[in-house]
């Protein structure tokens, strides 16, 4: 874990976060594994989206964040040729880009859907590659760019194109708060980071450093962690019910569940692993004609739903009452209601007689 930032304003800590667990496991992901190809996270203003971002960096090997601005072109990001020390020395020498100040580190990306398309396909290329590789102006060079890659996009202003979307390992959709307490918690958290950051920061730094460890570990254990069969069914499973094109989900997932066992402590893929990364891999990709599965967290939440529907054939017993014609509804129901109508049944009756007129 780095130390604090050299703007001299201590990060959030990551472990500070609240409310974005999905956003914290995508992101403890790629920092295992920057190769899975870059975290995608789609949501609303002020959902945390470059505070967790930063927060990651922290707990990178290099602990560096490097910003892409809008405006950045293809020799900024890549790296050209260093035209001073072609006039000074007439050398041929490499100017380093962004991508190698990124190196071990995090790039970050705010709006990566207002880039243009021919940076964020270069993005994606070194991202999931590892290695930058520059042929331009005379320069034949390539570095290992072995980064964090972290886009931010607001739906609002606009989509990536399905190509480019795609080719995101892992994708968060960002939900905006889920009710008033969560949103307490967080106004909270974040009002005491303002107040004293340096305070704020020492109380988490235990766990900071705890989770920076097992980030390392995890990493050093990467490769070896293997996968059973039985994993490659599972996913091929969960591709093929989501009816994504090609095979890209089914790596990344297997990549992102490997992940997630080094973090565990594991040497071996479990189908828990599995379970807990598959939405990240298959949101952005899934058949949009497919709906996604219903969250485990939402299943307590239906089964009143389901309890109340097996409840129905079961009506209360005034309601019986009143079905029935017992005319016993609007008694219990105490005053005001009108009693049911009461069935008779047809009953023989005696024959009728006319009444003779008495004589005058």
């Amino acid at each position: 874990m780095s130390a604090a930032p050299k703007n001299e304003m201590p990060c959030f800590p990551f472990t500070a976060i609240e409310g974005q667990p999905q956003l914290q496991l995508a992101l403890l992901l790629l920092a295992v594994d920057p190769l899975l190809g870059g975290v995608l996270v789609e949501g609303p203003r002020g959902t945390a989206k470059s505070t967790a971002a930063r927060a990651l960096a922290d707990l990178l090997p290099a602990g560096r964040f490097v910003n892409l601005p809008l405006g950045t072109t293809e020799e900024q990001l890549q790296g050209s040729l260093d035209l001073q020390a072609v006039l000074k020395h007439s050398e041929v020498q490499f100017r380093p880009g962004l991508l190698a100040q990124a190196h071990q580190g995090l790039l970050y990306v705010d709006e990566v859907n207002l880039l243009p398309d021919g940076l964020v396909d270069l993005l994606l290329d070194v991202s999931a590659s590892g290695i930058n590789r520059v042929e331009r102006d005379g320069v034949s060079h390539q570095h290992a760019a072995r980064m964090a890659l972290v886009g931010t996009m607001n739906p609002e202003e606009g989509q990536l194109r399905p190509q480019l979307l795609d080719r995101f390992g892992l994708f968060v959709r960002l939900a905006n708060v889920p009710d008033a307490q969560a949103r307490k918690r967080i106004v909270r958290t974040r009002m005491a980071f303002d107040a004293d950051p340096t305070l704020f920061v020492a109380r988490h730094a235990d766990a900071q450093a705890q989770l920076a460890a097992n980030v390392v570990q995890a990493r050093a254990r990467l490769d070896v962690v293997s996968w059973p069969e039985s994993v490659f069914d599972q996913v091929a499973d969960l591709c093929q019910q989501a009816q994504v094109e090609g095979v890209r989900a089914d790596l990344v997932m297997l990549r992102a569940a490997r992940a997630h066992a080094a973090l565990q402590g594991r040497a071996e893929v479990a189908g828990s692993d599995v379970t807990k990364v598959a939405e990240l891999a298959l949101a952005h990709r899934r058949h949009p004609q497919v709906h996604p599965p219903v969250p485990p967290a939402e299943k307590p939440q239906s089964q009143p739903e389901d309890s109340q529907a097996q409840s129905q054939p079961e009506p209360p017993a005034a309601s019986v009452d009143a079905a029935q014609g017992s005319g016993g509804a609007a008694n219990s129901d105490g005053w005001g209601g009108m009693a049911a109508p009461q069935q008779v049944g047809i009953q023989s009756i005696k024959e009728l007689r006319p009444l003779h007129t008495k004589k005058a």
